[in-house]
């Protein structure tokens, strides 16, 4: 891992520490979308192309049977059970508040205004896969799905060389209420959920994290679809004093290196003394783990360590990164949570690691990457709906805003717009009945309701008196 010091940095050095490993993400663009573009006109018969191309399984339908969901449900053990009820619930706990009812504004008497929620009716979450296996991102994912309502929701997660999905995420889809679910990753999942096909069902929006080339299908389908959010390779920031504990904060550095080569790994301190302590103590915690090979490759490539001259200075870097993930392990931690404003997940003190929050404090782990936590919260239940503005007026209530209403309307030159309000306030005119065959109900004799059910044949082209004839001919048979 470097070291550097920020106050060194030139405008132009500090910009490049804000580069992500895969922020230029225009190389990938023309292959992306030559395979979206099959897919969207080629539908199933490209995307088990891509599968086999990719994945290296040739399979006959990308849909999961539900003898495949028997087979998982066997096999995953009781704990890891229990283990998978015991984080969909903490989740759950926690979602379950993001959407509380709101009360209706009455903004003048006789005005009211108010928003009522409404789910996304159709829903496309991805989950990586192939050799990893990642049941906490269908909880994650799933969970706000199911609070929200969604009536659809289809899950697409790549398969491995056997062909199959990772019976631990085919468990947590089911314990979820997921059973359309399909083995397809990659860009070609996107395209299949954005599009649709003979077999995955279209959806609105697009959920989940991925590699660069899920994220620039996703960013490319935006239009078609909506997204949750641009969620590429994993990040974390940890700041911290010279009082933090150099073994918690290599632990928590290797964590998130472990989840790629592409991983941003960055310690911010006001210590040397404790750089040269994690530094330390990354080596020996790297040595005992059985993946070092990934996690040297993450580290060598995108380890990073800043001295920052005091807190404050590693908070302004904090704030220009924009991270996934930030840690604060800092005396009096809590105080300066008021000075970070863009990050996707945070954690305080020595007690906070990430990977708790990646499986079991209940906050969501699907997070925007890449400094945009600058303007992308992260992945929530509000994600999977939308509020619809609802408004009930009175005449009266009306008669309020009629003046603003209508000025406005006039200095913006939309007189249909004046004429909307204006016309419900003229005085009524009178008007005596009349029938459908325009002549009064006085002189016909018929009241208007009893005209209105009279046959309306070739005797509405006759003239009055043998109108008149004919009706009265009506009344005597009824």
């Amino acid at each position: 891992m470097r070291t550097l010091r920020l106050k060194d940095q030139t405008p132009d050095q500090y910009a490049a520490l804000l580069r992500r490993s895969e922020a230029d993400f225009s190389r990938l663009v023309p292959r992306v979308r030559a395979i979206m573009e099959d897919v969207r006109r080629h539908g199933d018969r490209a995307l088990l192309k891509y599968t086999r191309r990719f994945d290296g399984v040739a399979l006959t339908s990308p849909r999961v049977t539900e003898a495949e969901f028997a087979e998982a449900r066997a096999q995953v053990a009781p704990d890891l059970t229990r283990a998978l009820d015991a984080a969909i619930a903490q989740v759950t706990r926690f979602h379950r508040r993001q959407v509380p009812p709101e009360a209706r504004v009455r903004t003048q008497p006789g005005v009211t205004v108010w928003r009522v929620w409404r789910p996304i009716e159709r829903v496309g979450l991805y989950v990586p896969g192939g050799t990893a296996i990642y049941p906490s991102s269908v909880i994650m994912n799933g969970v706000p799905a199911r609070i929200a309502g969604c009536p659809q929701v289809v899950l697409c997660v790549p398969p491995g060389p056997d062909g199959r999905l990772p019976a631990p995420v085919l468990a947590a889809a089911e314990r979820l209420g997921i059973r359309q679910v399909f083995k397809a990753g990659g860009a070609q999942a996107i395209a299949a959920m954005a599009y649709g096909t003979e077999s995955v069902p279209r959806a609105y929006k697009l959920f989940g994290a991925g590699n660069a080339y899920v994220t620039v299908a996703k960013m490319l389908a935006f239009g078609a679809v909506d997204i949750d959010m641009p969620a590429g390779p994993s990040e974390i920031v940890v700041l911290c004093d010279g009082g933090a504990d150099p073994t918690f904060v290599a632990a928590d550095l290797l964590s998130q290196a472990e989840h790629g080569a592409d991983s941003q790994c960055i310690l911010v301190t006001t210590s040397a003394a404790l750089a040269r302590r994690v530094g330390r103590e990354v080596e020996r915690q790297l040595a005992a783990l059985p993946n070092q090979a990934r996690l040297r490759q993450a580290l060598d490539r995108h380890g990073l360590v800043l001295l920052a001259r005091d807190l404050a200075e590693g908070l302004r870097f904090v704030n220009d990164y924009a991270p996934e993930h930030l840690e604060i392990v800092a005396a009096g931690a809590a105080r300066l949570l008021p000075a970070v404003r863009n990050a996707g997940s945070v954690f305080l003190g020595p007690y906070a690691p990430v990977p708790g929050g990646d499986y079991a404090t209940g906050s969501n782990h699907v997070l925007p990457t890449g400094g945009y936590a600058r303007m992308f919260p992260p992945l929530s239940v509000e994600s999977f709906g939308r509020k619809m503005q609802v408004q009930s007026l009175t005449r009266a209530g009306l008669g309020r805003i009629r003046g603003a209403v209508e000025r406005l309307a006039e200095a913006e030159g939309l007189p249909a717009h004046q004429h909307a309000v204006a016309v419900r306030f003229r005085p009524a005119k009178k008007v005596r009945s009349v029938g459908k065959c325009g002549v009064r109900s006085a002189e016909c004799g018929v009241r208007g309701p009893e005209l209105a059910t009279t046959n309306p044949g070739p005797a509405l082209r006759t003239p009055h008196s043998a109108l008149r004839t004919s009706l009265r001919g009506d009344r005597h048979a009824q």
